[in-house]
C-alpha cells in the first residue's frame, strides 16, 4: 500500500524589495532567475532565498541597525525573537549575493558605499557568501559594518501553496536602494536585472514579455497604489515615502490554494469563494 504523506513543510525565506527614484515614477528592482532554477526558473521576481540557520547568531542584534530581536519578533508575529532579526539579516544577505547591494553602514555609521579601494575586496566578499550562506555574518563583524535594518519595511507574508513539493514561508521587505552601488547579476542564480516601475512590469508580464508568479504580482500591486497615493495621503509618489506607507501595512500571511480547471493551473486566493 502506498504511503500517504502531507504538504511539504514551507522553508522560511526572506525577500527584500529595492526601490528607487526613476526618471519618471517610483522604480522597483526586479532578477530573473536562472530557467534550471527549482524554483520559480525564468521568472522575474525580487531578489530572496532561504534564511539559513546561521543568519541567527548570538549578536544578532549588534548587527543590526535601529531593530531589537524583541521588535523583529513583535513585527512577524510568529517567531522566537532571535530568529525573526534573521528574516531581515537574510533578505539583506541574499540582496548582497544576487545582485552585489550592500544596505547597510560602514565603521563610521555613514551608509555603505563601494569606493575604488574596497570594490574588489568586496566582490570578493560576495563570492564567499555565495559559496556558504554564514561567510555574510562574517564579513559584516569582519568589516565593522551594521545592516540598515532600520531602514527596512515589513509588508506582506506568503506562503507557497500546499500543493506545490517545494514550498517558502516568505516573508517581504521593501528598502530604498543605496546610491552609488549598481545591481548586477550574479550569474548563476541570477541572469538578468531589471529597474521597472510598477506598472510597467505588470504591463510586460500581460504582453508576455516577462514572466511574473502571483505574489509578486500582488506585491506590485501594492507597490504600485503606495506610490499613486501621492503626498497628500500617507504613500508618496518617491520611494522613500513609498516605503513609509509600506511600513505601516497590517500585514496577514497569504497561502493560494492550486486548482485544475479546464487542464491549466490556477492560484486561488483566501476570500475566492474557491479558496478551500
Amino acid at each position: 500500500m502506498a504511503s500517504i504523506t502531507g504538504p511539504a513543510t514551507p522553508t522560511p525565506a526572506a525577500t527584500l524589495v529595492l526601490l528607487r527614484d526613476g526618471p519618471s515614477a517610483v522604480e522597483v528592482l526586479l532578477v530573473r532567475r536562472h530557467l534550471r532554477s527549482k524554483f520559480a526558473g525564468g521568472d522575474y521576481v525580487f531578489a530572496g532565498g532561504k534564511v539559513e540557520p546561521d543568519e541567527a547568531p548570538t549578536d544578532a542584534q549588534s548587527l543590526c541597525r535601529g531593530l531589537t530581536a524583541d521588535e523583529a519578533a513583535a513585527r512577524l508575529g510568529t517567531c522566537p525573537p532571535r530568529e525573526a532579526l534573521g528574516y531581515w539579516i537574510g533578505a539583506t544577505r541574499e540582496v548582497f549575493e544576487e545582485v552585489g547591494i550592500l544596505v547597510g553602514y560602514g565603521r563610521d555609521g555613514r551608509p555603505f558605499q563601494l569606493t575604488d579601494e574596497n570594490r574588489a575586496r568586496f566582490a570578493a566578499h560576495r563570492v564567499d557568501c555565495q559559496a556558504a550562506s554564514g561567510a555574510f555574518v562574517g564579513m559584516l563583524r569582519a568589516e565593522g559594518l551594521t545592516l540598515a535594518t532600520d531602514g527596512l519595511a515589513y509588508f506582506a507574508h506568503w506562503i507557497t501553496p500546499e500543493e506545490n513539493p517545494i514550498r517558502f514561508d516568505t516573508r517581504f521587505f521593501a528598502a530604498v536602494a543605496p546610491p552609488g552601488q549598481e545591481a548586477t547579476a550574479d550569474g548563476h542564480e541570477i541572469v538578468d536585472v531589471r529597474w521597472l516601475t510598477p506598472a510597467a512590469a505588470l504591463t510586460a508580464h500581460q504582453r508576455r514579455e516577462i514572466s511574473l508568479r502571483t505574489p509578486t504580482i500582488k506585491n506590485l500591486e501594492i507597490i504600485g497604489a503606495a506610490a499613486a497615493m501621492g503626498a497628500g495621503g500617507n504613500g508618496g509618489s518617491d520611494a522613500t515615502g513609498v516605503v513609509a506607507a509600506l511600513r505601516g501595512r497590517s500585514v496577514a500571511a497569504i497561502r493560494p490554494r492550486i486548482l485544475q480547471i479546464e487542464g491549466r493551473s490556477l492560484a486561488v486566493l483566501p476570500g475566492d469563494p474557491r479558496w478551500y
